[in-house]
């Protein structure tokens, strides 16, 4: 008994003397080595709209990601952090094994696809195949519709397929050209498939005894006249088009004359496991604040990761500060798309939308119906730029805007206001921009004008009124009631964050993202401050944080 006591003595001072010559932190927060070592930030929250609003006050360049833990019932919770930090802790792939990329609401974002279907369902298919003729059907429509030059060499390729399960994911690296969000993305993919989806309801007709719809439609169906109303390209007079590489390629003036025959796209139409018939291509993915799979990860519960597939044709370029790795990492974010002045933005509006817009009057304030205009996720800074260009007898209006996730940038293009800040006066026939930098909370002015580009005028920074800066914006969000902002994080079931499961997240502090108090009062026990240490690499271990003590920090 007496020496139990003494080994257990001598362990305790042991530890006791270990923890003076390195003390605990006042409070925990995640590091990188020397050699690499960005913003601290890594915040994670129990809800969705929590997340993104700790993003907009803060002047990092932060991003969230979803994280499915292995524990639980699978409820994901969403961190927030930097492109650099995660890949820091992510790379290794011991732990944080179930992640997923959030594309923000309105987010200016790449062209992505989802496909998969049932191998023992069809045994006839040819996936690597099917990819092959869709990325062909692809590139030809964006070449038809924007004059967008593509092939499968701007197409990064990952693959998760199982024996049963055909799994594919086709991020699209478009140079200088994105789409302007990923609700656009969803119209044009539907436009482009529309002679499979037709096929696929006459196979439906025929199983019904129906008659079967006809299938002739090609990317003629939607080649409507310059001008004409509903079409669902956005389009830009050919003299600006040409002076402005700037922020939209609207499809080109004409598609061509000669009637053009629907493609075959009936290697398309799947089977599941039951016989129904479906798409090859998941039509859902193409939703608010979509939750989308990151390389190198895999799904709960499952073992296959998305990686680099073996008919990928990408390829890389050469760089000696950045792991090829980490290019196929950055490279498969779909919103990881930066500001340029010469970035093309590409539009596909529904038919419905456009045939609404026409049927109201436009005024050149009036917000919403401004030469096509539809407000941004900001209406209060909206009426504050047009405010800027409705000034000494001048009604000027926004013709379009583009939102930029990584900047947190709103930038809108002006219609009949011409004045710029360079030369002094109006331009007589090219327009101007206001760029309102949210995270700095300034506004300044850029214009069209080839000259101005040349010289990359920008205008002085001028600060934001105080009543459309966002912490005033966010405080005005903070007012909604619990009930509104759960029906909103809840139209997708995939991304459902409003009841968390029992011992996860059970502390209603959570919800009030008082995180950093959490951490403090978790690392005043040794076992877990040990622990923490050990998973952090301070002691020469692994360099990330394990989702095991993740949940067992949020527990205490």
């Amino acid at each position: 008994m007496k020496r139990k006591w003494e080994a257990k003595l001598k362990q305790i001072e042991e530890r006791a003397s270990s923890y003076e010559r390195k003390p605990l932190s006042s409070v925990y927060r995640p590091r990188l080595s020397k050699v690499e070592e960005p913003p601290s930030i890594w915040k994670l929250f129990s809800r969705q709209t929590q997340a993104f609003n700790f993003v907009k006050s803060c002047k990092e360049d932060v991003h969230v990601f979803a994280l499915e833990c292995e524990v639980g019932d699978g409820q994901r919770i969403y961190l927030v952090t930097t492109y650099v930090q995660l890949w820091f802790y992510y790379k290794s792939r011991k732990n944080l094994l179930h992640c997923y990329e959030v594309i923000p609401e309105k987010a200016v974002c790449k062209l992505y696809f989802d496909l998969e279907f049932n191998k023992l369902a069809n045994p006839g298919a040819d996936g690597k195949k099917m990819v092959a003729s869709l990325i062909e059907h692809v590139c030809k429509a964006l070449q038809e519709l924007y004059r967008v030059n593509c092939s499968a060499e701007y197409v990064l390729n990952l693959d998760s397929s199982t024996d049963e399960k055909f799994s594919r994911h086709l991020i699209f690296q478009l140079h200088g050209v994105a789409f302007q969000d990923n609700i656009h993305v969803g119209n044009f993919v539907r436009k482009i498939l529309e002679p499979a989806i037709h096929l696929l309801a006459s196979e439906d007709d025929k199983d019904d005894g129906g008659i079967p719809e006809t299938t002739g439609h090609g990317f003629s169906h939607f080649s409507e006249a310059p001008g004409e109303q509903g079409t669902p390209f956005s389009r830009m007079p050919a003299d600006e088009l040409r002076e402005s590489q700037m922020l939209d390629s609207g499809a080109p003036e004409r598609l061509g004359a000669a009637e053009r025959s629907s493609p075959d796209l009936s290697f398309l139409i799947v089977k599941d496991t039951t016989g129904k018939k479906h798409l090859f291509v998941d039509l859902g993915v193409y939703t608010r604040n979509r939750n989308f799979r990151l390389y190198k990860s895999s799904k709960r519960g499952k073992l296959v990761v998305l990686e680099v597939a073996e008919d990928n044709k990408f390829s890389l370029t050469q760089s000696k500060n950045i792991s090829e790795e980490k290019q196929y990492f950055l490279s498969s974010l779909v919103s990881n798309v930066r500001f340029s002045d010469t970035l093309q933005v590409l539009r596909c509006d529904t038919s419905e939308k456009k045939q609404k817009q026409a049927g109201h009057s436009d005024t050149s304030t009036s917000v919403g119906n401004i030469e096509g205009f539809q407000g941004s996720p900001y209406p209060e800074i909206d009426q504050f730029v047009l405010s800027l260009v409705n000034k000494n007898g001048i009604k000027g209006g926004i013709r379009r805007w583009n939102y930029f996730f990584p900047e947190e940038l709103l930038v809108y293009d002006i219609c009949k206001y011409r004045w710029c800040g360079n030369i002094g006066r109006a331009h007589k026939s090219n327009n101007i921009m206001i760029l309102v930098d949210l995270k700095n909370e300034v506004w300044y002015q850029k214009c069209h004008d080839p000259i101005c580009k040349a010289e990359n005028f920008k205008s002085d920074r001028f600060p934001l009124p105080a009543e459309v800066c966002l912490p005033s914006l966010l405080k005005e969000e903070e007012e909604f009631t619990t009930h509104e902002t759960m029906n909103d994080e809840t139209e997708n079931p995939h991304m459902s964050s409003s009841t968390l499961s029992k011992g996860v997240f059970s502390d209603p502090e959570w919800d009030n993202g008082i995180d950093d108090t959490n951490f403090l009062e978790a690392t005043e026990d040794a076992e877990l401050a040990e622990a923490a240490e050990n998973s952090l690499g301070y002691k020469g271990g692994v360099d990330e944080i394990p989702d095991e003590l993740i949940i067992e920090v949020l527990q205490e």
